[in-house]
């Protein structure tokens, strides 16, 4: 047995649980494709007001951000009972389920007479059900991952989770294309949006095989007391040499085995929060929601725009996360969420600069018509995606993997991720508000949602310096030391700030 333990294993361990933020990433945009499909086939058949249209459509399309949260909860709990392995195993039926069920809802539907529109609460319940397995793959995942990750390359292995997120909203935009490509819209309505809903049961079904293959986690072994099997494992990943030690590590920061989330004070739980607050306020999801719209105001086709969308969106995504992984256990988990924040925030201000002068000099019919000036906000979209793929998309992750001592890191995990999809569905909902609002766009021409996000991005510059800790080559079990030292003692105190 190698002294330095089995870089394979732990490689191989790392890819089996990112199928499960592939899923993430894949089921969160396959939406995109479908959104027409569902107003067009659940909701006009039924002839309701305009208002009441469309606050139907919204609940339908968004109704797996709910269950975002509800998945995410349920997820630390979870964890602790039955096992990370097991959580996202569960996880992995929801996906299959819910993705074949929300393709075909009528299937069993019919059964209480819900055919054609009258399908539609079988279709929202199977999309909540997406949403909860997307909620616990989001927590389980990077947990798993940092658990069996050595310190030194903990970081960059829990950064393939943002990665394997990426490559599935890459993935999903390039199948929605190639699925839509050749066919007339009639066929998009009536059978396209299923096959685009029903792709994501393939990903789900290898997540639940490779997820049977794989051991538990040395922590979670410690937890149920199943020291032997723990040992074990800890010899395959780190080696023989530092299998005891390690072991001896985990075992006291969970001799009370678990405590009450607030056992390390508040600070540790509100950095948490704020964390997850900060990657969903600064805009992402709105960005990439409605980035092909912009596409579709340059006079791209449904389908071009789709293409674009992979190109533009996605594959800047994917190349930026990579230097990410390669970062973040170098430079440190602070520098890069600063820089990229400070990033976003310049992006952010200047296209909410640029929608108020030259898209409003554009409507106007003024020299340097909408195309140039659509170009610049594309580069400058571009450049936000940059700066939020290198830092808050896969170092938040990192961050709420180790942040939290052993003891309560189930509970404050979840707590902290649940915090994050409440912030999803709220940024997803208040963006087209904000860009709809006549007032608004008197006064900023549909630039006042930029200047909030860029608004937002400078504060979580200023949070990360002064409220979050560095983590870059700690073990887990030193991380209660930054919020406690000593924190193995059973009389605890508050936390120092950060830095002390």
């Amino acid at each position: 047995m190698s002294g330095k333990g089995n870089p394979g294993l732990v490689a191989a361990l790392t890819v089996a649980a990112t199928l499960g933020g592939l899923l993430f990433g894949y089921d969160t945009a396959v939406i995109s494709g479908v959104t027409d499909a569902i107003t067009h086939n659940f909701v006009l058949p039924r002839h309701l007001a305009e208002n009441q249209a469309n606050i139907l459509s919204g609940l339908a399309i968004s109704m797996a951000l709910l269950g975002c949260v509800i998945g995410a909860g349920v997820a630390g709990p979870l964890s602790t009972k039955i096992g990370r392995k097991g959580g996202l195993i569960i996880a992995g039926v929801l996906f299959f389920l819910s993705s074949l069920g929300a393709a075909y809802p009528e299937f069993f539907w019919s059964i209480f007479g819900g055919t054609g529109y009258h399908a539609l609460p079988a279709f929202v319940g199977y999309r909540l059900l997406a949403g909860m397995a997307i909620g616990m793959a989001s927590m389980l995942a990077p947990m798993y991952i940092a658990e069996v990750a050595p310190p030194a390359s903990r970081g960059m292995l829990v950064t393939f989770q943002q990665i394997a997120i990426v490559v599935g909203i890459t993935l999903v935009y390039f199948v929605n294309w190639a699925i839509q490509t050749g066919h007339t819209r009639d066929y998009l309505m009536t059978t396209a949006w299923r096959h685009m809903l029903a792709s994501a049961a393939i990903p789900a079904a290898l997540l639940i095989i490779f997820m049977t293959m794989v051991p538990e986690t040395p922590r979670f072994l410690v937890l149920k007391d199943r020291d032997a099997e723990a040992l074990g494992l800890l010899k395959r990943l780190v080696g023989e040499s530092e299998a005891q030690s390690t072991l001896q590590q985990i075992k006291g920061t969970l001799v009370e085995h678990t405590r009450p989330v607030l056992s390390f004070g508040w600070l540790v739980l509100i950095v948490g929060i704020m964390l997850s607050i900060f990657q969903q306020v600064v805009g992402i999801n709105a960005v990439l929601y409605y980035a092909p719209h912009m596409f579709e105001n340059m006079g791209a086709s449904t389908t071009q725009a789709l293409w674009d969308s992979a190109i533009y969106s996605g594959v800047t995504m994917t190349v930026f996360t990579l230097i990410a992984t390669f970062t973040v256990d170098r430079i440190g988990r602070k520098p890069l969420l600063v820089a990229g924040a400070l990033i976003m925030a310049v992006a952010m201000i200047f296209l909410g600069i640029l929608f108020d002068r030259h898209l409003a000099a554009a409507t106007a019919g003024q020299a340097g018509g909408s195309a140039g000036s659509s170009y610049i906000a594309l580069g400058a979209v571009v450049v936000y995606i940059l700066g939020f793929s290198f830092s808050w998309g896969p170092v938040v992750w990192v961050m709420l993997s180790e942040i939290f001592p052993n003891s309560i890191r189930g509970k404050a995990m979840s707590i902290a991720v649940a915090a994050q999809w409440i912030m999803n569905f709220v940024v997803s909902t208040t963006f087209p508000i904000m860009d709809g609002n006549s007032y608004l766009n008197a006064q900023f021409n549909h630039g006042f949602a930029y200047w909030v996000y860029g608004a937002c991005a400078v504060l979580a510059a200023l949070f990360v310096i002064r409220f979050v800790p560095e983590t870059k080559g700690r073990p887990l079990e030193s991380i209660q030391e930054l919020w406690h030292p000593g924190g193995s003692d059973a009389r605890l105190v508050s936390p120092p700030a950060a830095g002390q």
